[in-house]
């Protein structure tokens, strides 16, 4: 990134993060991400392997037709300004994480479900490159470990073998490490970038004629899975 301080994106103000959760909300129906899962998407783009462009992730944010030239312009300005915001306070490890709420017995908590929602179907748009080195190589499996455990106590991900549900001490402790476990990832990809057989076997849409084509990552209505 070749732009001075004075010149990175601020994040958001809390009267922007309102107005485009605002309009999330007005537009959500079943399967549609807040503004926890559109962090997490970006968050999981930032990170991750390959660069994805807007028009790959817009169409997981936005499903509807704006109301007018006005507030689409400003819908993805301020989705625009969300997405670099990211980049930056990674990079000054000033990054935290956008989480909901759950109102408990004892009063409303934070909950990562939609942030860890948000996070796999960012994963899922380079799902052929995260799936082999997950395979591949147990460094990245652990380092992604905090997350992965807040995902499978959400039931975004599931588990191959019994999983107990994360206590709220165990819960906190992964949501604390969500910011450190995004830096060690991409530092990962920098320092373990794609290798050309990864990008032509993603590239490859089918064997030779008379083959079969290689399995799809396996998934959950659309989640990355392991």
């Amino acid at each position: 990134m070749n732009n001075t301080p004075d010149e990175w994106p601020s994040s958001l103000t809390d009267e922007e993060l309102d107005e485009l959760d605002r309009y999330l909300r007005a537009h959500a129906e079943e399967g549609r991400l807040l503004l926890d899962g559109v962090h997490g998407l970006l968050s999981a783009i930032a990170v991750g392997p390959l660069e994805v462009l807007p028009d790959e992730w817009l169409s997981e944010v936005l499903h509807d037709a704006f109301a007018d030239e006005g507030e689409g312009n400003r819908v993805l300005e301020l989705l625009a300004k969300l997405n670099d915001s990211i980049r930056v306070e990674l990079d000054v490890d000033a990054y935290e994480p956008i989480l909901g709420e759950v109102d408990t017995d004892t009063g409303p908590v934070l909950s990562a479900a939609g942030w860890c929602e948000g996070f796999s179907r960012g994963i899922d748009l380079r799902a052929g490159l995260w799936e082999k080195r997950l395979a591949d190589d147990p460094q990245l499996m652990e380092l992604l470990g905090p997350i992965m455990a807040l995902a499978v106590d959400e039931g975004i991900l599931s588990a191959e073998a019994e999983f107990e549900k994360l206590t709220d001490e165990e819960y906190n402790e992964c949501l604390a490490q969500v910011a450190p476990v995004l830096n060690a990832v991409d530092q990962y990809w920098r320092e373990h970038p794609p290798t050309e057989a990864e990008l032509a076997a993603l590239a490859r849409p089918a064997t030779a004629e008379g083959g079969t084509a290689p399995s799809p990552p396996r998934q959950r209505s659309g989640h990355w899975v392991h």
